[in-house]
């Protein structure tokens, strides 16, 4: 059996254990068929029979069927940092191996998926967020949870105060980080270094800081050592899974697939704990933001945006209160 029709059983399965029915846990399978990329897919994996959180009236949080506050988790994807992904090849639309990599993102994710449910949440909505998205692969995904297809480009989707917390699947660490696997901060073409109030950032803070916006703190982080270090770092509590670990920047040794999907598992169960308990990160305002680039052209266009300094060459600076406005 290959992974492709392990994943499928496994999101049958998770589905029917929301109904109460005995469901196996997710497997590991192997490489898949060199396949095209998934098309765009629109619409929801949201299993009508699943219980949903009642509609709220306006200006409340949503609650379950029983009345009782809804638990609701918005789940952050990205590709580097998925358990069993160890070259760029496999990450790069036009490689060989992206459909396999687009297969293991989906059983990581849906190890999140089950562990949320697992540790109490009543609504789980997950944003295929690499490059812009159409990475995920829907019939895979585990049907509990909500596909968020709002556009994505600057992240946030239908995030907003009604989840209690939010996951990052799939993370790699900040531009500059040694041993840390592909490292980099937006573009690793363009890129050379980011800040906020002096703090240097990557994708798993800005992210954080978004969800702040909203009072959302991070509550789980699965990727690289690296990335689960930078998260322990920023987000104090949170549960975090290495799923591998950077030898150099473009190599990974890396933990048996099976087993990583359950350290996924298990630290999004024991994050729903921290519910009530999360920091949202929310720098001080105004904030002030400079971004380093690598090279002087790079940084011509953004420079040119209403409300940007140019520090030097490569370099742009520009304040802020709005947290949705920290990219440029």
């Amino acid at each position: 059996m290959n992974m492709r029709q392990w994943l499928i059983g496994a999101a049958a399965a998770a589905a029917a254990a929301a109904m109460g029915v005995a469901a196996a846990g997710l497997a590991a399978g192997g490489p898949a068929a060199n396949a095209p990329a998934p098309p765009a897919q629109a619409a929801t994996a949201r299993d009508p029979a699943a219980p949903a959180a009642a509609p709220a009236p306006e200006g409340e949080k949503p609650r379950t069927p029983e009345g009782k506050p809804a638990m609701r988790i918005y789940i952050h994807t990205d590709m580097e940092g998925v358990a069993a992904v160890d070259s760029m090849d496999m990450i790069d639309r036009a490689g060989k191996r992206y459909r396999e990599c687009c297969e293991h993102l989906m059983a990581d994710l849906n190890a999140a998926v089950d562990g949320a449910f697992a540790g109490g949440a009543a609504h789980v909505t997950v944003l295929d967020s690499h490059g812009g998205g159409n990475n995920f692969i829907l019939e895979l995904l585990d049907k509990r949870a909500e596909n968020d297809t709002r556009p994505n480009k600057k992240w946030w989707g239908v995030l907003d105060d009604s989840y209690q917390g939010t996951f990052f699947i799939g993370a790699h660490a900040m531009a500059g980080t040694q041993n840390a696997f592909l490292d980099h901060t937006q573009s690793s073409l363009s890129w050379h270094d980011y800040s906020i109030n002096g703090r240097r950032m990557g994708e798993l803070a800005q992210w954080a800081v978004v969800a702040g916006n909203w009072g959302v703190p991070m509550l789980m982080v699965s990727g690289d050592e690296a990335a689960c270090a930078e998260a322990r770092a920023f987000f104090k509590p949170v549960e975090t899974a290495a799923v591998k670990r950077a030898v150099g920047r473009n190599r990974a040794e890396l933990v048996d697939p099976k087993e990583a999907r359950e350290r996924i598992r298990q630290a999004a169960r024991r994050a729903m704990a921290l519910v009530g308990k999360g920091r949202p990160l929310t720098p001080s305002k105004p904030m002030e933001i400079i971004l380093r680039y690598n090279r002087s052209d790079y940084c011509d266009g953004t420079a040119d945006k209403p409300g940007m300094e140019r520090l030097d060459a490569r370099t742009v600076r520009w304040v802020t209160g709005d947290p949705l406005c920290i990219l440029p």
